[in-house]
C-alpha cells in the first residue's frame, strides 16, 4: 500500500510538471500569455507545494524565536534572533514573497478558473489556502494588502488585522459550503490535483473546521471575542482521528524539481529550512523538556527520534566501518552565561569534518583553569591527548568527526549535531544520489564511502517526514486548552493524554512506515535507530512517570502547553501560543508561567527592536516581523504608513498584532501616531 502511495504521488506530481511546461506554451497566442490556460487539476499541486515553501521558512524562523532550534549563523541577518534577537528586515522578506508571488496570485486565478467550470471543490481548495495563507501572513506581519491584494491594483491599501482575521474566517465558512455542493458536469475530480488529501472531502471539510478552532483559539486574550464553546463545536467537527490529518507528504525525490527554487516538489517544506543547511541545532530549552520534563528525569521516548546523533568511536576496517557509538546531540544552551556558546560568540557552533586519516589538532589555551577542564574533557571521552606548556594536542583517529580548526572554544562541537538531512536534489556526495532511502548527512564523500554518519537529521524535518499541515493532535491540545480556561480539569486532563498518545502514534505510524522501507538501513547496512518505531515499553515507563501529568488534580496549564510545544515541533504555532501566553512572564488569565524558564538570553543585542524593560511589558518579547522593505516600505510606503505609522520604526518588532491584544482599543492605539 505504501509503494502505491508513492507510485500514485510521483504520477501526479509528474503530470504537474507536464503541466508545467504546457504553462509556459499553451497559449492560443503566444504574442499575447494569459493565465487562464493552466487546468485547475494542474494548479492545485504547485500551491500545495509553493504553501509548503512558504510556510516551511515560517515554521523555521519562528521556532528560532520560539526556542526550538539553534542557529550557528545567529550573526547573519536571516537567523539574528535565534541567540542576539537582533531582529533584521532581512529576516522576514522570503514568507512574504513566496506567499504574494508563488501562491496567493495562483490561488485567484485557481478560484476563477473553477468557478467558471463550477468546480466547486477547487474554489473551496482556493478557499482553504487563502485562509491559510493570509492568516498566517497575519500572525507575522500584522497589517498588510488583502482587500485589495490580487486584484492588480499596483499599489494596494493594507487592511488591519481585524479586517484580515474575519475575511479568513469568511473564506473557512465559505469553504465549508462549496466543498458540500455537487461538482458540476464534466470538471476534474479532486482527487486528480490533490497532493494532500488524495481528494477526500471530507477531510477537507474537517481541515476547515480545525482551522476555525485554531483561528479562535488566538482570541484567547478577548474577552468580547473568545467564545470556548464555539472553539469546542469546531472541534467536534473537525479532525477526529489521525486518519483524518492533512500533511503534505515527503519524499527524498530528486528528479522532479520546482521551476523557481530548484527543490524536490515533493518534500517537506520544513526540511527546506530547518534542514537543508549545516547551521542548525537543536535548542537546550527544548532539549530539556524531552530529557527532564517537570524536573522528572525521564527521557522522552520521541527524544532519540527528534534530536539528531551523529557517529563516534568509529572504528575502521578496510575503510569500512566496524564498530561504532552514537553520539546524541546536546542541546545548544543560549541562556546561561557561562556556557562555551557565550565565550565563543553566537557563531561558535561549528560544522564536523571527516577524518579520513588520523588528523592531529595543536590548540594553545593560555588560562589554567580552562586548560585543565579542556584536558578533562577529552580524558571524558577517551581522546589520546599531548601537553606542551600551554598547548594541547589530540590526535582524531581515521573515521573520527571532528572540527577543523585550531581553535579549542570549537573542540568538542560534535555534541551539537547539527539538524542536516538528505535529499537527493541536495547533496553534495554524488554516489549519495542514486540511494532513495538514505538520508543521512554525511560531512564529506569519504565519510559516505566508509559508512560514517555525520547526523541522522530529525524526525520533524527530514525531507521523507510529512509536513504537518493541520493534526489530530493538535486539534486535542486546543480541547485541553479550552476546557481548562473553562473550569473543567476532567474533559482537559482526557484531551492532553489523547493529545500525547495521538502524536506519539502519528510518530510511531511513520516510523514503522520507514523500517518498512528500509530507510533504516543506510548504504553501508548501518542501523539507523532513530528512523525505527519506539519501544512500547519506553512509551508506557513515560506516560505514567512524573514527566506527564498523573490525573485532573495535578494538571496545569503549563503541562498541556509544554506537550504541544513538544508535539508541534517546527510550527508558527508555538510562537502564536507564547505570545498569547506572554512567554515566560507569568500568569496569564491565572495559568502562572506557561513557559517556565524561557528567556532572552546573554548574548541579546536587540534593544533598538525589543523596547520594553521587563518581562511583563508587551514590548519586551518578538510579537511581529517587520514588513519586507523591498516590498510596502518602499514601493507602496503612503499606504503602509498611513494605516500604521510605526512600520518603519525599529522596534515594530514589539507591537502586538490586533490578536494579540486583549482589547481593539489597545490594538488601535498601538497603530495611532
Amino acid at each position: 500500500m505504501k509503494n502505491l502511495k508513492y507510485i500514485i504521488l510521483a504520477c501526479i506530481v509528474v503530470l504537474g510538471l507536464a503541466s508545467c511546461q504546457k504553462w509556459l506554451n499553451v497559449n492560443t497566442d503566444p504574442d499575447n500569455p494569459n493565465n487562464q490556460s493552466v487546468l485547475i487539476q494542474n494548479r492545485l499541486p504547485w500551491i500545495e507545494h509553493f504553501y509548503q515553501y512558504t510556510a516551511g521558512v515560517t515554521n523555521y524562523r519562528t521556532s528560532l524565536i520560539a526556542g526550538i532550534y539553534y542557529s550557528n549563523s545567529a550573526s547573519s541577518s536571516s537567523n539574528a534572533f535565534a541567540t542576539t534577537w537582533q531582529c533584521s528586515n532581512a529576516a522576514s522578506t522570503t514568507p512574504y514573497q513566496t506567499w504574494f508571488v508563488e501562491v496567493s496570485s495562483n490561488v485567484v486565478d485557481l478560484y476563477n478558473s473553477a468557478q467558471k467550470q463550477g468546480a466547486y471543490q477547487y474554489m473551496a481548495a482556493s478557499d482553504v489556502f487563502s485562509a491559510l495563507g493570509y492568516m498566517e501572513m497575519l500572525d507575522l506581519y500584522g497589517e498588510m494588502p488583502y482587500t485589495q491584494a490580487g486584484t492588480g491594483n499596483p499599489s494596494p491599501k493594507p487592511d488591519d488585522g481585524k479586517t484580515i482575521y474575519n475575511g479568513c474566517m469568511a473564506k473557512l465558512n465559505e469553504a465549508i459550503t462549496l466543498f458540500s455542493q455537487p461538482q458540476g458536469t464534466g470538471v476534474p475530480t479532486l482527487a486528480s490535483g490533490d497532493l494532500w488529501n488524495n481528494g477526500d472531502v471530507s477531510k477537507w471539510i474537517k481541515l476547515c473546521w480545525g482551522l476555525k478552532a485554531r483561528f479562535m483559539l488566538k482570541l484567547s486574550k478577548k474577552a468580547d471575542l473568545f467564545n470556548a464553546d464555539s472553539v469546542l463545536y469546531c472541534l467536534s467537527q473537525g479532525p477526529q482521528s489521525n486518519a483524518d490529518n492533512t500533511v503534505g507528504p515527503g519524499l527524498n525525490n530528486s528528479t522532479v524539481t520546482d521551476y523557481l527554487e530548484g527543490d524536490p516538489v515533493v518534500t517537506n517544506g520544513n526540511f527546506d529550512y530547518a534542514a537543508y543547511g549545516n547551521s542548525i541545532r537543536i535548542s537546550q530549552y527544548y532539549y530539556n523538556l524531552l530529557t527532564n520534563m517537570n524536573g522528572s528525569g525521564v527521557v522522552d521516548p520521541r527524544m532519540p527520534k527528534i534530536v539528531p546523533a551523529s557517529m563516534s568511536n568509529v572504528q575502521l576496517v578496510n575503510g569500512i566501518v566496524s564498530s561504532y557509538t552514537w553520539n546524541r546531540g546536546i542541546g545548544v544552551d543560549s541562556y546561561d552565561s557561562a556556557t562555551r556558546l557565550v565565550a565563543g560568540g553566537p557563531t561558535s557552533i561549528q560544522t564536523a569534518s571527516y577524518a579520513a586519516t588520523n588528523v592531529t589538532e595543536t590548540y594553545t589555551i593560555s588560562d589554567a583553569t580552562q586548560l585543565a577542564n579542556f584536558i578533562a574533557a577529552q580524558v571524558a571521552v577517551g581522546r589520546a591527548y599531548t601537553v606542551s606548556g600551554d598547548q594541547v594536542s589530540i590526535t582524531y583517529p581515521a573515521g573520527s568527526i571532528y572540527i577543523n580548526s585550531n581553535n579549542y572554544i570549537y573542540a568538542g562541537d560534535t555534541a551539537y549535531v547539527n539538524m542536516r538531512s538528505n535529499a537527493e536534489a541536495t547533496t553534495a556526495v554524488p554516489a549519495q544520489q542514486t540511494v532513495a532511502n538514505d538520508v543521512n548527512w554525511y560531512p564529506s564523500a569519504a565519510a559516505y564511502a566508509a559508512g560514517v554518519i555525520g547526523s541522522t537529521g530529525s524526525y520533524q524535518v527530514r525531507p521523507v517526514s510529512d509536513q504537518e499541515i493541520l493534526t489530530y493532535h493538535e486539534m486535542c491540545f486546543i480541547k485541553a486548552e479550552v476546557e481548562m480556561r473553562k473550569g473543567d480539569a476532567g474533559d482537559a486532563y482526557t484531551a492532553y493524554i489523547a493529545g500525547i498518545q495521538a502524536h506519539m502514534d502519528m510518530m510511531q505510524a511513520k516510523l514503522a512506515e520507514w523500517q518498512g522501507a528500509g530507510f533504516d538501513k543506510n548504504a553501508a547496512g548501518v542501523t539507523i535507530p532513530d528512523m525505527e518505531p519506539m519501544n512500547q515499553s519506553d512509551i508506557n515507563t513515560y506516560l505514567t512517570s512524573n514527566a506527564v501529568a498523573q490525573g485532573p488534580g495535578t494538571l496545569t496549564m503549563s503541562d498541556i502547553m509544554l506537550q504541544k510545544y513538544i508535539a508541534m515541533g517546527c510550527s508558527i504555532e508555538n510562537w502564536n501560543d507564547m505570545r498569547r501566553f506572554d512567554f515566560g512572564a507569568g500568569d496569564v488569565g491565572t495559568f502562572g508561567v506557561v513557559y517556565p524558564g524561557y528567556q532572552r538570553g546573554p548574548l541579546f543585542t536587540g534593544q533598538a527592536q525589543l523596547t520594553g524593560g521587563s518581562p511583563a511589558d508587551p514590548r519586551y518579547w518578538i510579537r511581529r516581523w517587520a514588513l519586507p522593505p523591498v516590498y510596502e516600505i518602499q514601493y507602496n510606503s503612503t499606504n503602509t504608513l498611513a494605516l500604521n505609522p510605526h512600520a518603519t520604526d525599529p522596534n515594530i518588532w514589539s507591537m502586538p498584532i490586533w490578536w494579540d491584544c486583549a482589547t481593539d482599543a489597545q490594538y488601535y492605539g498601538y497603530l495611532a501616531k
